[in-house]
């Protein structure tokens, strides 16, 4: 029987990117339920690097995987990650207070970024609703994410590293044994392993019961897309993604269309999801309403899930209860963007070891992150 230091369930980005960074030191096994990697929510990613996104400590996370993404290491992907973008903040003249505390957190972390008026931000997006936009909030230094770049590029990592990566692998049965876990796959032979990191997404709570581990009360959440036709005859690859304040939609360019979302958060059992008729109904309205669009086709439509904890912070670390089973989950929207920081961090936990200085430097640590905060 294959016995392994570390098993990780589920291949999304939270479980590929960890396991490239324990493949380094351990033998690690990551196993993936479907027959493709990231297939429920990080190949669904709307793709988007934005320091200002989240609560405090997503915006650390973000802050500490900057580095990574303009320089990943060789061989990583063989093209850039981020493509700047930009990204605008927008706001009525009611919203207006709600935009200056954004724009003093944004401040906060250091980055960049730039009060304007209404004015300018129609100068950077034309279609913007003149009665829409009373100020902004412009952060220069956003992205686009490359999520197959940098998906693929943990997968090659991890397995470089030496790391075991199953798919069609589900988990059907998991059994405690005196030093560690006996876990039976849907494919193949049971395996073993010292610990378990899971890293499963919407179905965190799902693995845990089958270790006998009491749930975090992890909420899978419905977010949905759209593909929509652009305006006739404005040049639009320069424009910065879009969003309200109170985050009731974005919309930014994507190959020759619009993506916009309504931003969901509509909670849901752990499923392949997707879209809503009244979703994308609502999505269509209140871009209506904030720009210019008349909107007579939509091209595509999807849904993913976004799984988020009580508090909206992720949720690193070991069981309290259980000492072998780590927890690496509740990323919630923002897996793309702070995984790098996240796996470093996630990753020292799991093998006891120092949290890295630039970390450190972020103000990232065990304690906010720490599964005991619940019980």
């Amino acid at each position: 029987m294959h016995r392994y230091d570390f098993l990780v369930v589920g291949s999304g980005i939270a479980g590929s990117s960890i396991a490239s960074e324990l493949a380094a030191t351990a033998k690690v096994l990551l196993i993936e339920r479907e027959a493709c990697h990231g297939y429920h929510t990080t190949g669904r990613s709307a793709a988007m690097f934005i320091e200002s996104y989240g609560n405090a400590w997503i915006r650390r996370l973000t802050g500490a995987s900057r580095g990574f993404f303009d320089n990943p290491p060789d061989g990583f992907c063989s093209h850039a990650l981020l493509k700047r973008r930009g990204s605008l903040t927008i706001a009525t003249r009611d919203q207006i207070s709600a935009l200056e505390a954004l724009a003093a957190d944004v401040k906060a972390t250091g980055s960049e970024v730039q009060q304007i008026d209404g004015e300018a931000a129609r100068a950077l997006t034309p279609i913007l609703r003149r009665d829409r936009v009373a100020q902004a909030v412009f952060e220069p230094n956003s992205c686009d994410i490359d999520t197959h770049g940098l998906h693929g590029g943990f997968l090659r990592l991890a397995r470089a590293r030496g790391a075991d990566v199953r798919l069609n692998a589900g988990v059907e049965g998991i059994e405690r044994r005196t030093a560690g876990w006996r876990i039976s796959l849907a494919a193949g032979a049971p395996v073993e392993a010292r610990v378990i990191v899971n890293a499963a997404g919407a179905w965190a709570d799902v693995i845990a019961g089958m270790a006998g581990v009491r749930p975090m009360g992890l909420e899978p959440r419905r977010r949905t897309a759209v593909l929509i036709d652009p305006p006739v005859g404005l040049p639009m690859d320069g424009w910065p993604t879009v969003m309200d304040v109170d985050e009731r939609f974005y919309f930014k360019p994507e190959s020759g269309s619009l993506l916009a979302s309504p931003a969901d958060e509509t909670p849901s059992a752990p499923v392949d999801a997707a879209p809503e008729e009244i979703d994308i109904a609502e999505c269509i309205d209140r871009i209506e309403l904030a720009t210019t669009l008349c909107v007579t086709q939509v091209r595509r439509s999807w849904a993913g899930l976004r799984t988020f904890a009580p508090d909206r912070t992720p949720v690193f670390g070991y069981d309290p209860d259980i000492a072998d089973f780590f927890w690496f989950a509740g990323q919630g929207g923002y897996g793309m963007q702070t995984a790098p920081g996240a796996a470093r961090l996630g990753a020292a936990l799991a093998l006891g070891q120092a949290i890295p200085p630039d970390l450190g430097e972020h103000g990232l640590g065990p304690a906010p992150f720490c599964p005991s905060r619940f019980r």
